[in-house]
């Protein structure tokens, strides 16, 4: 096969490979968020107050926390599709558990189970680093988080329009089923990428699986003062997005301003297609200004967290009887909101060698999950004190306000992190012969 075939060959692995992975996260999110829109149905099951239903969400959470270093490790050791079509079985077999609970203390155990599924995400985004070069990722990156509120927004719909004739467990013996019928096609379908094949310096080097995972690269992770910031600022950013998540359709119902159903749809379907529309363009915005600058993903992501802060603000502060601009204010927050996330995968993998993506990953939600694994607890517990309302602004506004300062600190250390990962890439290929092409100054 000559170099013109080889790159066709690779470029349609990449496609089919990417679209695999947009069908895992697209279906997997509708299944795991769900339980939101489903929660007066679950919680009129078993007779549960907030708190309660707090708890379901949180141990779920910290169960997904607890796998995300053992996916991590185990994506960089063995063939990571394999391993993703494990966790998309997984999904549909605890999925179908969960349907099947008889009671609340047998229902907080299985959707805890939930979680181990929760954390397989790591792999995905090290394989896509392998498919497509720095100076592509945020684009690619953000396309693939279009998955998570067109996610959310099919299990809106089905939990609106079918919950009432279905009921909740026979959705969720739906969402398994998918889950399964995904991991066959992950299984028999996509092929895996040598770690680091997509990196400019590295091109024309054989052989890339000789750079074996190290653990002592991997703690030479916490020496990097950028990504030290970047982790301290996930271990607060997750916070509104899991508040939102498990408290929005509540606070939009009858436990603040006493929306309709058909009101909802009408609110939340605007807002959830413009936050779709936020991962590609955040992407797409940081990698144009990566391109002039090392600091141009954590800028974006730190006018995303700001800007969203804002019109979230804003919209709840709009009287109860003003619904459409509460909806136009509610979709500005939706848009800007997701700025960061395509940005901050990119950074950690600006900066971090192929070959412990993966793992970095891991680290990464891990800080992220185990900080906010509370959150749905904390809200609930101050909705119960004071409000809805009060329970969502306070934890929302508040976190996004410190992720700002976190990226305001990130940028004045990721052009020499940057840097230094670029020179031992290089250093590399060099090693082994290849002279590395050259690049632009921001990042190629």
């Amino acid at each position: 096969m000559d170099l013109g075939d080889k790159k066709a060959a690779t470029k349609r692995q990449a496609t089919f490979a990417f679209s695999a992975f947009f069908a895992f996260m697209l279906l997997h999110q509708t299944d795991k968020l769900l339980i939101g829109p489903l929660q007066g149905q679950i919680m009129e099951t078993f007779k549960i107050n907030f708190t309660q239903w707090g708890l379901i969400n949180t141990l779920a959470i910290v169960v997904g926390a607890v796998f995300y270093p053992l996916w991590g490790w185990l994506y960089d050791h063995y063939a990571r599709p394999k391993l993703l079509a494990l966790a998309s079985l997984i999904w549909g077999c605890t999925t179908w558990l969960n349907a099947i609970a008889p009671t609340y203390p047998v229902f907080l155990m299985t959707r805890a189970s939930t979680g181990i599924d929760d954390s397989s995400y790591p792999g995905i985004f090290s394989m896509v680093s392998d498919y497509y070069p720095p100076k592509e990722r945020g684009k690619m990156y953000g396309l693939l988080q279009v998955a998570q509120p067109i996610g959310y927004l099919v299990g809106m719909v089905l939990a609106i329009v079918l919950g009432s004739l279905w009921g909740w467990r026979n959705i969720f013996y739906l969402t398994g089923g998918l889950g399964i019928l995904v991991a066959l096609v992950i299984f028999f379908g996509v092929k895996d990428q040598p770690r680091g094949a997509a990196e400019p310096e590295l091109q024309g080097v054989e052989h890339l699986e000789k750079f074996k995972f190290s653990w002592t690269t991997v703690w030479s992770l916490f020496r990097k003062k950028s990504l030290i910031i970047l982790f301290l600022q996930g271990f607060i950013g997750v916070f509104p997005w899991q508040v939102i998540t498990y408290y929005i359709f509540g606070y939009l119902g009858k436990d603040g301003r006493g929306f309709g159903d058909t009101e909802v749809l009408l609110t939340m379907v605007p807002a959830v297609l413009v936050m779709a529309a936020g991962y590609p363009v955040g992407g797409v915005l940081g990698d144009r200004l990566f391109k002039k600058t090392p600091k141009g993903r954590v800028i974006v992501g730190a006018a995303g967290v700001a800007l969203g802060a804002v019109f979230l603000f804003a919209a709840v502060k709009v009287p109860y009887a003003d619904k459409l601009t509460f909806g136009i204010l509610l979709a500005c927050a939706s848009f800007f909101m997701p700025f960061a996330s395509p940005n901050v995968i990119s950074s950690f993998y600006d900066v971090t060698e192929p070959e412990i993506r993966a793992t970095t990953n891991a680290v990464q939600n891990f800080i992220e999950i185990f900080g906010s694994a509370a959150a749905p607890l904390l809200a609930g517990i101050l909705a119960d004190k004071t409000s809805v309302e009060n329970s969502i602004l306070v934890i929302c506004v508040g976190a996004w306000a410190v992720c700002f300062a976190f990226f305001v600190f990130a940028g004045r250390f990721i052009p020499k992190d940057i840097a230094d990962l670029k020179a031992k890439l290089r250093a590399r290929a060099e090693e082994s012969g290849v002279r590395p092409a050259a690049e632009t100054a921001g990042g190629a």
